[in-house]
């Protein structure tokens, strides 16, 4: 904690687990495998090109890539200040005592206990997001965190499938493809392919792809690139107000410090209006990382862009390939994750490079090598026992 996350080459067993062709890359950090393509091509074996040299002239592209290319490289975070990581140690000894959370937001609703996959999404990493996200306040952070746990309840998060939602991406209106050059994952959102009425279930999609996004980040990226393409888009296409104060209000509050960049092309003179509205809504620091009609390809490797967005990838959408095919990618990629936190001893507070299959050592590791050179100090993700209280969130609303 006291130094600066370095940038990490990612191993293959980070992108592995699939029954995809597998990358020619001999670089740790791997580039896209050979993809599912219009001519239907053998699996890669040694000496095939690497799919990241397909060109749009070439194979039409029907999968997610499993991996950024070679040179995308995770931006380090900066070092954290010692009163930050005072704070960050105080709050994380708190949350290592949390067994318990609220069922509902209602107030005085009854309590339940923590499951495993609660647990597992108490990370060290995810601790530090939303300390930062409250501009490092002691006092709010456990307030924030414990009530996305409760929404992640009522939502009904981990129920959401890809069964329930597929009807809604049947023509491929946000599509998870590539890794942009600081190998965050890449999710297109295209509004001129909405093929639903307005209705709940448009605004859990969107949950649905975010969450999918987040199992395919690669270790040491916690945030994602959003690329949203108005091309040919029309105002009925457009997401109402309501709506769209619903789902920033969700990402904001539930998913924060997750979005690293949102490209956005194409406007449209209509989309003004929406955008005059929901501006205001958007934190400050998430406004930073909006960028309107810039040339793609300075963001996102030409080889992993999709061509409507100015890139060389022929990606064609086709829902009975596509669909399956990054259901089985990321299911695989979370089961990885899942293992190696349990051979880590199901410890909240561990670290996401080494759930992630990177270099980082699970914190039973830390502390075991930390018990042969009694010398060194416990390091920063030694959680000791805190005396804080678990706070009072009985009177805590999440927004619908």
């Amino acid at each position: 904690m006291s130094a600066p996350v370095e940038p990490q080459v990612i191993p293959a067993s980070a992108v592995e687990n699939t029954d995809l062709p597998a990358s020619t890359s001999t670089n740790a950090n791997p580039a896209a495998p050979t993809h599912e393509t219009t001519s239907a091509p053998a699996a890669a074996t040694e000496g095939d090109v690497p799919a990241s040299s397909i060109t749009a002239a070439e194979e039409s592209v029907k999968i997610p890539f499993p991996g950024p290319v070679e040179s995308a490289t995770p931006t380090p975070r900066p070092e954290l200040t010692p009163d930050q990581q005072t704070k960050f140690k105080d709050f994380l000894a708190n949350v290592s005592n949390w067994t318990e959370a609220p069922s509902t937001s209602a107030a005085g609703a009854p309590s339940a206990p923590l499951t495993d996959d609660e647990r597992m999404f108490l990370t060290h990493e995810r601790i530090l997001q939303y300390l930062r996200a409250v501009k490092w306040s002691p006092v709010e952070a456990p307030k924030r965190l414990l009530a996305t746990l409760v929404w992640r309840r009522e939502y009904g998060v981990a129920k959401l499938t890809g069964d329930y939602i597929s009807p809604e991406n049947e023509t491929g209106k946000q599509v998870l493809l590539g890794y942009d050059n600081a190998a965050r994952p890449c999710l297109y959102l295209i509004p001129s392919k909405q093929n639903t009425k307005t209705s709940d279930r448009q605004v859990e999609h969107l949950v649905f792809m975010v969450e999918r996004v987040i199992d395919l980040m690669v270790p040491g990226q916690e945030t994602l690139s959003l690329l949203v393409n108005f091309n040919q888009s029309r105002s009925r296409t457009v997401p109402s107000f309501g709506q769209g104060k619903q789902v920033l209000n969700i990402l904001q509050t539930h998913y924060p410090e997750r979005l690293g960049r949102a490209l956005v092309i194409n406007l449209p003179w209509f989309i003004n209006g929406f955008f005059k509205l929901i501006t205001p809504l958007i934190d400050p620091m998430t406004r930073e990382k909006l960028r309107f009609n810039e040339d793609v390809r300075t963001h996102v490797p030409p080889s992993q862009l999709w061509t409507g967005m100015g890139g060389d990838v022929n990606f064609e959408y086709d829902h009975a390939i596509y669909w399956p095919a990054m259901l089985k990618l990321a299911e695989e990629r979370r089961q990885a994750y899942v293992d190696r936190w349990i051979k880590g001893g199901k410890r909240i507070g561990e670290r996401d490079g080494y759930l992630r299959g990177g270099q980082e050592k699970s914190l039973s590791e830390i502390e075991t090598d930390q018990a042969s050179d009694s010398s060194t100090a416990l390091p920063d993700p030694i959680i000791e026992k805190a005396d804080a209280d678990v706070p009072d969130v009985s009177t805590l609303k999440v927004a619908a």
